[in-house]
C-alpha cells in the first residue's frame, strides 16, 4: 500500500472515530478474522511458559539529582498494554518506564517519579479505566503520559475506528488536565516470525492503517506520537519463544530498550529537554510540515518517526510537523526503588 493511500484510509478510520459509525469492512474483517486465528495457532507452536508477572518498576529515579535541585521530581506515568507495562522482563530496570525514567533525568538532571497503570492484554477500549486513575490519584497530574496499545486491538479484531475513538478520548482527557501526552503507535505485527504468509503481509497492512489512524487522532487532541513500526522485528525473530505471553505480545529486554530509545527524544522535547536546535524541521533528515494525514501515513511506514501538531488546520485539513530524530544512548540504569511508591 503507497503512502498516499494509506493516508486515505487513516483519514476514514480517524473521521469515523470523529464522528462515530465506520468500523472494519467484510474484508478487512475476515483478513482480522484470519489473523486472530493465525496467531492462537503461533502461540500453541511457540508454547512458553513464561509467566505474567510484571516486574513493579514504579518509583523515584534520579535519586543524585535531589540533592543539586530544589525542583520537585518530574512525574511520568504509562498507560496501555504489556509493550508499556514491561511483561517478558524479569527486572524492573529493563522495563520501558524504567528506561524512560532513568533517561529523562539524567538528561534534565533532576529526579523523575514514574507510575505505571499499563496492564498486560489490554486494548484501547481499557484506556477510559487507566486514565480514571491517573486523574482520581491524590498526587498531582503528571508532567508527561507516556501510552503504548494497539497489538491487542488487531489481533482481537477491534474496529479501527473505536480503536482510535477511545485512544483519542483518552489523549483528550489528559491533555485537558495538563500533561503532555507522547503515544507509541501499533507495532507492525507482520513481523511475527510464527504467522506465515499471505498473513504476516495482512498484519503488516492493518498494523500500519491503525498506526497512522492512532496519529491523525492523537495529534488532534494535542499529543505527540512515536512509530514503532518495525522497530521490535529483530527481536521477534532472534526470540519467537519469548514473544507470546498471555497477552500475545511482548519483546525481549534489548527490544524495549529499542523501543525505548525511539521514544525518549519525543518524551524530551514534549518537557521542553531537547536542544532548542532540534525543534527545527532539518531538509537532510526529510523532515517537515505535512497534512497530518500524509505525516501520518509516512511515520508508519518507518519507525521511531515524530509526528506532532503543527499549525492551523488549512483546505487540506490540519498539519503536522514530521522529524525523524537523532537517538541518544540510554544511560547505564541505576537499580530499580527497593520501596517503590504506587
Amino acid at each position: 500500500m503507497t503512502s498516499m493511500s494509506r493516508a486515505r484510509v487513516a483519514r476514514r478510520i480517524a473521521a469515523g472515530a470523529a464522528y462515530g459509525g465506520g468500523g472494519i469492512g467484510l474484508a478487512g474483517a475476515a483478513a482480522a478474522g484470519l489473523l486472530l486465528a493465525e496467531v492462537q495457532l503461533a502461540r500453541r507452536r511457540v508454547g512458553n511458559g513464561t509467566s505474567p508477572h510484571v516486574p513493579n518498576a514504579d518509583g523515584l529515579y534520579g535519586r543524585t539529582y535531589a540533592v543539586s535541585t530544589e525542583q520537585p521530581p518530574l512525574r511520568l506515568t504509562m498507560l496501555g498494554d504489556s509493550t508499556a507495562a514491561g511483561q517478558g522482563v524479569h527486572r524492573a530496570g529493563q522495563t520501558p518506564g524504567a528506561l524512560l525514567a532513568s533517561g529523562v533525568a539524567a538528561l534534565a538532571e533532576r529526579p523523575v517519579e514514574l507510575r505505571t497503570v499499563a496492564t498486560p492484554g489490554a486494548r484501547s477500549d481499557d484506556l477510559d479505566r487507566q486514565v480514571a486513575l491517573v486523574l482520581a490519584a491524590p498526587d498531582p497530574v503528571p508532567d508527561i503520559c507516556v501510552i503504548m496499545v494497539g497489538a491487542n486491538d488487531v489481533t482481537h479484531r477491534m474496529p479501527p475506528t473505536r480503536s482510535v475513538r477511545c485512544l483519542s478520548s483518552a489523549v483528550r482527557r489528559l491533555r485537558t488536565a495538563g500533561a503532555e501526552v507522547v503515544v507509541g503507535t501499533c507495532p507492525d505485527l507482520g513481523t511475527i516470525e510464527p504467522v506465515q504468509q499471505p498473513l504476516r503481509w495482512l498484519a503488516r497492512r492493518a498494523s500500519r492503517q491503525l498506526a497512522a489512524a492512532q496519529t491523525i487522532g492523537v495529534v488532534e487532541q494535542g499529543g505527540r506520537t512515536v512509530s514503532l513500526g518495525d522497530l521490535l522485528g529483530p527481536e521477534f525473530a532472534a526470540n519467537p519463544r519469548e514473544l507470546f505471553g498471555p497477552d500475545n505480545y511482548h519483546p525481549s529486554a534489548e527490544g524495549y530498550a529499542t523501543a525505548a530509545m525511539a521514544v525518549l527524544p519525543t518524551v524530551c522535547a514534549s518537557l521542553g529537554l531537547w536542544p532548542a536546535e532540534e525543534e527545527r524541521p532539518d531538509a537532510s533528515r526529510r523532515e517537515g510540515f505535512l497534512p497530518v494525514a500524509r505525516a501520518a501515513a509516512e511515520a508508519a511506514s518507518e519507525a521511531g518517526t515524530e509526528v506532532a501538531a503543527a499549525m492551523p488546520s488549512g483546505p487540506r485539513g490540519p498539519w503536522a510537523l514530521l522529524k525523524r530524530r537523532r537517538r541518544r544512548r540510554l544511560p547505564e540504569q541505576e537499580p530499580a526503588p527497593a520501596t517503590p511508591s504506587s
